[in-house]
């Protein structure tokens, strides 16, 4: 899918594509040209229209530096991640970015909330910029922003996470443990971008170098993002402290009912061994005849289940 945007007035405006709309005469006005998992016929429209080569999905996905981010003919390139969340799960989505001198081109196969936000405020007309190098800019800085709400959101779940844990004596601690991976594993992806765009902004500055705003938002972009890996480091900290944590009360919980089934063991050991002595089936037992056998032997019984139990009572091992 194609959506195409223009800018107007210093702000940014989305080119409506009816049906019967000419396609290449849109494409040809757009300053940004945004495709969404784009078919092999919009991507050779975009090619020839433009005379650029389209990354494929498996040269966006390479982790090199110099594959991510370089220079052509077609203009300047940023394979930069973006964070998505499916099923409640967050997943990263490379998004490969050409800037030209006077269009910037998106291409991505998964879906953005980055995007789906960035098109909700250009249609209030909340996006400001004057050209497309601000336009890549205003994106990156957007999605640093998300980074944070997210590590916010995921902070705020890790005290829920904490308190059930720590305080809650009713808790389902297997269930913790699977709500601290996902936290990990959500933690770790957006620490992934963090660390994707400070090479992006490292990349950018080297590049743009003729305009002094520019700069000075990459560099604030900069400090945001380190501020942003501290956070993500100290919740890493957490989450393995309250994992630590949750499998030390499991284990404390299992030592409990081992230790219950060894205290039974043993109280049950000797009542065990008298029923053996008096079950013997031989000729001659002084108590076999005996009018009050059975019940000296089952008073032994007792007495002797019971004086295990009154003694780990008195070392205060119940």
């Amino acid at each position: 899918m194609l959506r195409l945007f223009t800018i107007e007035s210093g702000a940014i405006t989305e080119i409506p594509i009816g049906e019967g709309a000419d396609l290449k005469q849109l494409v040809g006005q757009a300053k940004w040209i945004d495709a969404h998992d784009p078919t092999d016929t919009e991507r050779e429209l975009v090619s020839s229209l433009l005379r650029i080569d389209l990354p494929e999905s498996d040269d966006v996905e390479e982790i090199e530096t110099s594959a991510r981010y370089f220079t052509d003919k077609s203009g300047l390139h940023v394979h930069s991640l973006f964070l998505s969340k499916s099923e409640g799960r967050h997943t990263t989505v490379t998004v490969a970015c050409i800037l030209q001198s006077e269009r910037l081109i998106t291409i991505r196969d998964g879906d953005v909330a980055d995007f789906r936000l960035l098109r909700l405020r250009a249609r209030r007309r909340q996006v400001r910029c004057k050209d497309v190098e601000t336009l890549l800019v205003t994106l990156l800085e957007q999605k640093v922003e998300n980074h944070a709400d997210t590590l916010e959101d995921l902070h705020r779940e890790l005290e829920k996470v904490s308190h059930a844990v720590l305080e809650d004596d009713d808790s389902d601690l297997e269930e913790s443990i699977e709500q601290l991976a996902k936290l990990e594993d959500s933690n770790g992806k957006v620490r992934l971008c963090l660390m994707d765009n400070q090479r992006a902004i490292s990349f950018l500055l080297r590049h743009l170098q003729s305009r002094n705003e520019h700069r000075e938002t990459l560099h604030e972009i900069g400090r945001d993002i380190d501020a942003l890996m501290s956070h993500t480091t100290f919740l890493f900290d957490k989450i393995n402290f309250l994992m630590d944590s949750t499998q030390g009360f499991i284990n404390i919980e299992q030592n409990q009912i081992i230790k219950i089934f060894s205290i039974a063991a043993v109280v049950f050991l000797p009542p065990t061994v008298v029923a053996s002595v008096y079950g013997m089936n031989f000729q001659f037992m002084p108590e076999l005849e005996w009018k009050y056998g059975f019940p000296f032997a089952i008073t032994l019984m007792i007495a002797s289940g019971v004086a295990p139990l009154v003694y780990f009572k008195k070392k205060g091992w119940l």
